[in-house]
Parts: structure tokens; sequence; C-alpha cells
């Protein structure tokens, strides 16, 4: 995440809707990534630093849930980010407004980072074909009128669900217990699940496939017998020799997903580790050999500095030569899909 600033010179951040030094309204633009200071014009037109005209996304106003703009010639009420939105949590519930401002919070930053690398980002609704849409939904663990219905996280026909509970933290934190996971986050699952959608989205030739097969393995063994077998016996024990995390050791379409996942998660951080200097490093310039390898040094630091304050690592993952080819995969498929705009 680049280092954002109000117009003031303070700083602000990636969730702002105000500058607390000067208190001016603020707002992000997806088109330029950069956050604006709004003057009101009256009419719902704000006019920019920047010196273009914007309007405020429909869920800033209704719900309070998006600081991002929309052009003011825009007809459509919503804005880029909102737009990708099938299905949004009931409202009637008392949880559910701040539920659904931290799942909006986290796919504002997925997309964010998909934006400053460049690739295809179009909702479902304009390409029902190629574009990505999302249900954010409810099930008998949260709506007793759902009671035998069970929602899972997961990527199916163009589609990202996402279980509201998971942007309850106690709700996710319990499930992460149970499935004796390191980290869990709903950021994360955005990031996990964005990866089926741009491998689906590729089409990839027989090259790549080929390359796809000898790094994670047949995506074409049966899914969910991979998937039964990793919840009865759990993954293989040397597991680390292969794979980012656990999850991954299911099936070679998981073993992709995290990869991507962890790709951005690094991308994102790097990126806001130069941002404040913790890094002199040009990261643009940077191969994915030299990025991966100041990433390690850099997560080692980050987790020592949360273990100096009583927390627990901030990325308890572990990149050896195994993932890192990997990641370069996903590099290279990054470069593909940059081309197809």
């Amino acid at each position: 995440m680049r280092r954002l600033q109000c117009a003031c010179g303070s700083q602000v951040f990636f969730e702002s809707q105000h500058c607390v030094a000067c208190g001016m309204r603020l707002g992000f633009d997806p088109a330029s990534l950069a956050m604006q200071a709004l003057t009101d014009q009256g009419e719902g037109i704000y006019r920019a630093d920047n010196g273009g005209e914007y309007r405020r996304c429909d869920n800033d106003i209704r719900w309070d849930v998006c600081n991002w703009l929309r052009p003011a010639a825009s007809t459509h009420p919503l804005c880029f980010g909102c737009q990708f939105n099938r299905t949004i949590p009931d409202l009637s519930l008392p949880d559910n407004i701040q539920r659904w401002r931290i799942l909006e919070q986290g796919k504002k930053r997925l997309f964010y980072t998909l934006l400053s690398l460049k690739v295809p980002l179009v909702d479902g609704w304009r390409d029902p074909a190629n574009g990505l849409l999302l249900d954010f939904i409810e099930d008998g663990r949260s709506r007793e009128e759902y009671a035998e219905t069970f929602v899972s996280t997961g990527f199916l026909g163009g589609v990202i669900t996402i279980n509201t509970l998971e942007a309850d933290e106690i709700a996710r934190i319990s499930v992460r217990e149970e499935m004796n996971e390191s980290y869990r986050t709903v950021l994360g699952h955005l990031r996990h699940e964005s990866g089926h959608y741009y491998w689906a989205r590729l089409h990839a030739d027989d090259k790549m496939r080929a390359e796809f097969t000898a790094l994670f393995g047949d995506d074409s063994l049966d899914y969910q017998a991979a998937l039964n077998r990793h919840y009865r016996e759990g993954p293989a024990l040397d597991w680390r020799n292969n794979y980012i995390s656990a999850y991954a050791s299911v099936h070679p379409t998981e073993d992709w997903a995290e990869t991507w996942g962890h790709y951005l998660h690094i991308h994102d951080a790097l990126e806001t580790a130069a941002a404040y200097q913790i890094t002199r490093q040009d990261i643009s310039t940077l191969t994915i050999n030299a990025r991966i390898g100041l990433w390690r040094t850099l997560s080692i630091a980050l987790n020592e500095l949360n273990r100096s304050v009583g927390r627990g690592d901030a990325y308890p993952f572990v990149i050896n030569s195994r993932v890192e080819s990997k990641l370069c995969f996903v590099d290279g498929v990054i470069r593909r899909l940059q081309t197809l705009h």
C-alpha cells in the first residue's frame, strides 16, 4: 500500500473518510489509486484537490461502509468496487453493517492490489463470461431461519462467496483454532479466492499448463476426494517441504490459490515497507527472486517485532526453494494477465 496524504499534507489511511488534522472529507479514487480531499459543491457533487469532480458511493451515503468515489458524470449509484457485489449481508440484523464494513475493507484492499498490478478487473454484471462478482452470505450459525444451512467460503463460476461470520473476529478465531490454522483473515480469504478466479480467467496454453502441473500437480485429480482425505487424515507430515501452508497440500488448485494469495500479500507488504522507508529499495525494479529474498528478511523482523510486544508471528510461513519456484510461476501469470486488457 502506498502512503496516502490529505491535501493539507497530513498522513491519512486507506479507510479514512476525514482528515483528523484539517477536517476535510476524504474519498479514495480507484482510477488514480489516490486519496482525494473533497469540497462540497452541492447537489451531491464534490470537487477534489486534483481538480476532478466526484460523487460519493451510495453505500457510503446510506450505510457508511465505503469511502470510494465515483465520477460525477457516472449514472451508477455505486463506486467501481461496490459494483462487484451480487449479495450483501441482511442489514436487518444488528451486527451485519459492521460485518459488511469489514468485508468491504478487505475487498477494497484486494482490489487496490489488483489495480496496482494492472491485471484485468471487471464486474460480472458488465461481462458475465469473464467478470467477477461477490456474495457475502449468512448461514445457520448467524441466522436461525437458515438453521439447516452451511455456507463455505469459496469460488465457483465467477463468484467469490464469503461467509459473513468471517468478519466476526471471535467466530473467525474459533474456526481458525478448530481448523488448526496459524493464520486466517478476511483479506487472506479474498486474496486466495481471487487466485481461483484469475486461473479460470487466464485460459492457460499447453506450455503454461505443463509448467503448472510440474510445480503444483495434476489439477484433474478428484477435488472432493482430496478435500475429504485432508479433513479425515490431515496433511502429510512433510507438507512443509513443498507447500506454503497445510491447506495448500489439499489439491493442486488449492496450492495454486494459496501461492497466489501469498504473492499478493508479499506485493502489498513490500510496497508498504517501501512507502514507509523500511526498505530503501525500489520494489518495482526488483526481480521476483529479489523480492522474495527481501520479504524473507523483512518478515523475520516483523515477526520478531510482534514477539517483542507479546503477540504471535505476523507472517507464520516459510518460503523454501520449492515455494519460491511456485511464486515465480505466479509472477509469470501476473505478466500474462497484464496483456489481457
